[in-house]
């Protein structure tokens, strides 16, 4: 059965949506009735269950495996979405390492790796996804509460590269407004999922941590997402989806 909603004949690129929160965004893009591509680098198994959710609900679907850590991978996805289904509406910047430590144990090796990840191959599947969408386009990207509020040590890079995704969504947001395309930021709390589960050795303070005493879902941040995938004047936001982490 088709699944028919706000972004029915819309086409969407979820980077890293094999699993956690990218797979749940992918899964609900289709439910509001677009055809998904994903990336991811392992899991290839993941990956297909993925393709599978979203052709359940009668859409198309495709995994792409693309490392975002690769300047020309980061890029080309874009290209290799449209190509495969015939052009792209909507870029969700999902991809990252979260890499956590203290501060003199990160090696330079360590910040390369982060940066490009979380910066470099935002920006540049950004600036492809730019050049490829008609107006109208969507940019969301997930960002995280660490930019909000960093609650104890360890998580300086990996604060540092999502705090540089704000700054360019706002500017995306005023250079791609004359074109009806938004970009907009979203950033999750304590989310369960594989990475950081919400029975993990280091939940019950992270949960205490957000006003609503809880682990958030994929699905929660997902919502978020595929809102703004469907609103037109909403640009150049952060939105907090993080049980109240930054109240």
């Amino acid at each position: 059965m088709t699944s028919r909603g706000m972004l029915n004949g819309k086409v969407a690129l979820v980077t890293g949506g094999s699993r956690g929160i990218g797979a749940a965004t992918a899964v609900r893009l289709a439910r509001e009735g677009a055809d998904v591509a994903i990336t991811y680098v392992n899991g290839k198994e993941a990956a297909d269950d993925v393709v599978r959710a979203v052709e359940a609900l009668g859409r198309r679907a495709v995994a792409l495996r693309a490392d975002s850590a690769d300047a020309d991978e980061a890029a080309g996805a874009v290209q290799r979405t449209a190509e495969a289904l015939g052009g792209l509406d909507v870029l969700v910047n999902n991809v990252g390492v979260g890499l956590l430590g203290p501060l003199d144990s990160i090696a330079l090796a360590d910040v390369d790796r982060v940066l490009s990840v979380n910066v470099r191959g935002v920006f540049l599947a950004s600036q492809a996804a730019a050049a490829r969408m008609t107006d109208g386009g969507r940019i969301i990207t997930i960002g995280t509460c660490m930019t909000q509020r960093v609650p104890g040590p360890g998580g300086t890079l990996y604060a540092t590269s999502k705090s540089a995704l704000i700054g360019l969504t706002k500017a995306l947001a005023r250079e791609l407004g004359g074109r009806g395309i938004t970009a907009n930021i979203v950033h999750p709390g304590p989310i369960d999922t594989d990475m950081n589960p919400a029975d993990g050795p280091y939940a019950a303070g992270q949960a205490a941590m957000t006003a609503l005493g809880r682990f958030g879902t994929a699905e929660e941040v997902a919502s978020t997402v595929a809102h703004l995938a469907g609103a037109s004047y909403v640009t150049g936001a952060e939105f907090r989806v993080d049980g109240g982490h930054a109240a």
